[in-house]
């Protein structure tokens, strides 16, 4: 339980999520104070980069209680940043305020989109130290060189790989406002998970399908052909309501769908949004594998991984493995997840 002179570090990008969660950034330190927590400091920072480099910073100043405001990617960069600074992950109490156009987790966890009534709910997670455990991933393209990453949430291969080259370059954070302002939080995703499936089928005639392989927990699952590979924690709400699991489960999942053509694909699309293909999967083509420990995709050629909104390019084969929990402020008393919230391990 923290007390009321604990020390709150709040990292926040300054153009996230829609034009309305703009204007939360300056608001954030005072509210907090007014809820009577004296020792609050924000740092506004421009990009995941930098978020990444403050977190690691104040961490290692000894900062135990971290928010992030802004949505997946800064979310994943704080977190990138926290582990960089090697702290025991069980003293560390990470935050998601919600001002992002992508903040799932924020909402599973229970954190309001409006920023009075967030900061009440983190005034009282902090008192009463509640928290939920959220298992870690860390990605590892083999035989690129590239540094090992680690994310919680969503990613994935396939069209969810292609996603971020229409969502993430400096002057689409400026589009991204916009089509959160006007079709919601996941507005941006929506859009460039429609860009992909369409420039998905228009290729898709002059185009070599990729063969794809599975392995988890170090067995052989499934392989040919997939659109998409779809990773998620656990249950992300309902637009990503693949598993039920709690993000603190122990396990991770792989949702393959496999390549039935180009035309097919605006079919099975069309089915995943509505919830269809949740209800029967085979019929539409979808499989789904629980890994407890790693899972192993290899492909025969380069293709993209999207690990936290951002992309890692992988040249044949990505190992993603669980490695460890890390306590995220609830809105809920501790959950009672099947992993608690322990050490890093590499």
């Amino acid at each position: 339980m923290a007390t009321r002179d604990a020390r709150i570090e709040v990292i926040a990008t300054a153009v996230s999520g829609s034009i309305a969660d703009w204007g939360k950034v300056q608001r954030i330190e005072p509210l907090f104070r007014e809820a009577g927590w004296t020792e609050v400091r924000l740092s506004a920072v421009e990009g995941h980069r930098e978020a990444r480099a403050r977190a690691a910073e104040l961490v290692r100043e000894g900062a135990r209680i971290v928010i992030s405001a802004g949505g997946s990617g800064t979310f994943n960069a704080v977190l990138a940043g926290i582990l960089d600074a090697q702290p025991p992950l069980a003293e560390i109490r990470l935050g998601f305020l919600r001002k992002g156009s992508a903040d799932l987790i924020g909402k599973v966890l229970g954190m309001p989109d409006e920023i009075e009534a967030a900061v009440r709910v983190f005034s009282t997670a902090l008192e009463r130290d509640q928290t939920e455990p959220c298992d870690l991933l860390r990605v590892e393209a083999v035989d690129t060189g590239l540094p090992v990453k680690h994310f919680v949430g969503y990613g994935g291969a396939g069209l969810f790989g292609r996603i971020p080259y229409f969502t993430e370059n400096r002057f689409m954070k400026w589009y991204k406002g916009v089509l959160s302002q006007v079709f919601g939080d996941l507005g941006p995703f929506t859009t460039g998970m429609s860009l992909a499936i369409g420039e998905r089928v228009l290729k898709a005639p002059f185009t070599r399908p990729r063969h794809w392989q599975l392995t988890v927990d170090g067995a052989e699952a499934a392989s040919g052909r997939f659109q998409a590979l779809i990773l998620v924690n656990g249950y992300l709400g309902p637009q990503l309501a693949y598993s039920e699991d709690t993000l603190g489960s122990g396990r991770f999942h792989c949702y393959a769908l496999r390549d039935r053509g180009g035309f097919a694909l605006l079919r099975q699309a069309a089915a995943a949004r509505s919830g269809a293909i949740r209800h029967n999967p085979a019929r539409w083509g979808m499989e789904h594998y629980a890994c407890t420990k790693s899972l192993e995709i290899a492909c025969d050629r380069p293709f993209p991984l999207n690990v936290d909104g951002s992309t890692l390019l992988c040249r044949e084969t990505v190992r993603i493995a669980r490695v460890g929990a890390i306590p995220l402020l609830s809105a809920r008393p501790a959950a009672g997840g099947r992993a608690k919230a322990g050490a890093y391990s590499a």
